[in-house]
């Protein structure tokens, strides 16, 4: 395994694992010893990032969430784990009322709710500090001082380590950032957004928001990355299977002039270095200029295993170049 530092302040910096995985469906639709099984794999391969959210997967139970949390104290409680672990976890995409939507409303990102949501997810983990916690979808009824002044807070404390947003718009980040900046308080430093080798078009109905779609790492987004000195947890690097699997078809938003000349420059990578498409994506974001980790998602040991197998995959500075140029 290799590993990068993630973090703003020399101070609060992390030591993260170059791929982060995600425990999404642990719990839930990925049963506890299989569950169980790709932590210990993951873990026994050297990685020590790990990522949830207080909602997950409230969808597929149909209530509100928790499951996935839940599941990680199970886990660390039996393995006897410490703190070598860096578990981020996520406040403000949870249902008011359990059903398998929002139709009741969403948790607000109310300093309240921040705190309350805090406290919940250690107990849920058994732990005694969250070492990332993300606003995990942007609140545009609360204002933004009283966000930035709760997530501050928290971590000023000792009971949050970094901060992260996950789904915001670019101005809203640095707004954040700034307002937090004049009241003397820790901001986010960790960006969470959908970020893969492909690029989406924004040209769809559901996409065309004046200021883009607030889950996908637009160039607002990396350009804020590069420039702060932030890091970039992509998540869905692998499309949900889209790059290698028939049966399941990438969605309509690669459906453009650009995806094809990458789909080729990305067989060709895969045939000079014997990979995978899926190795050679994540060895494309691990390796490139933008810090990114990719946040990869498994339901067996075995799909976990080919993720892993991308850390020790060097691309070249031709294949990289090849990668880069396809339009």
């Amino acid at each position: 395994m290799r590993y990068r530092e993630i973090g703003t302040d020399p101070d609060r910096r992390l030591k993260v694992s170059v791929i982060a995985l995600g425990a999404m469906l642990m719990g839930s639709r990925t049963d506890e010893e299989t569950s169980f099984a790709i932590l210990d794999r993951f873990v026994d391969a050297g990685g020590t990032f790990l990522d949830t959210a207080n909602n997950y997967a409230f969808w597929v139970g149909g209530d509100m969430g928790g499951q996935s949390e839940e599941l990680l104290g199970r886990w660390r409680k039996d393995r006897g784990l410490g703190d070598d672990l860096v578990i981020a976890t996520k406040v403000g995409g949870r249902p008011l009322e359990p059903g398998h939507d929002f139709s009741k409303g969403m948790e607000p990102l109310t300093a309240a709710t921040i705190r309350e949501s805090a406290e919940r997810s250690l107990e849920r983990m058994g732990l005694e500090r969250l070492d990332l916690y993300y606003a995990h979808v942007q609140d545009l009824a609360v204002p933004l001082e009283e966000q930035v002044e709760a997530f501050g807070q928290l971590a000023a404390a000792g009971t949050v380590g970094l901060l992260g947003a996950s789904n915001h718009w670019a101005w809203r980040v640095e707004r954040a950032r700034t307002l937090a900046a004049a009241a003397g308080l820790p901001s986010y430093d960790v960006l969470q957004y959908s970020h893969s080798y492909l690029q989406p078009r924004t040209d769809q109905p559901a996409l065309r928001a004046p200021e883009g779609d607030a889950g996908v790492a637009s160039p607002e987004i990396t350009s804020l990355v590069r420039d702060a000195g932030l890091h970039l947890v992509a998540y869905s690097p692998l499309l949900g299977g889209g790059y290698v699997r028939d049966d399941k078809p990438m969605s309509s938003r690669y459906d453009h002039a650009g995806t094809p000349p990458r789909l080729a420059a990305l067989d060709e990578v895969a045939r000079q270095t014997g990979a995978t498409r899926n190795q050679v994506v994540l060895s494309w974001l691990i390796g490139g200029e933008l810090p990114v980790v990719p946040l990869v998602g498994a339901s067996s040991v075995a799909q976990l295993d080919e993720t892993l197998a991308a850390v020790d995959l060097d691309l070249t500075a031709e294949q990289r170049e090849l990668l880069d140029a396809a339009r």
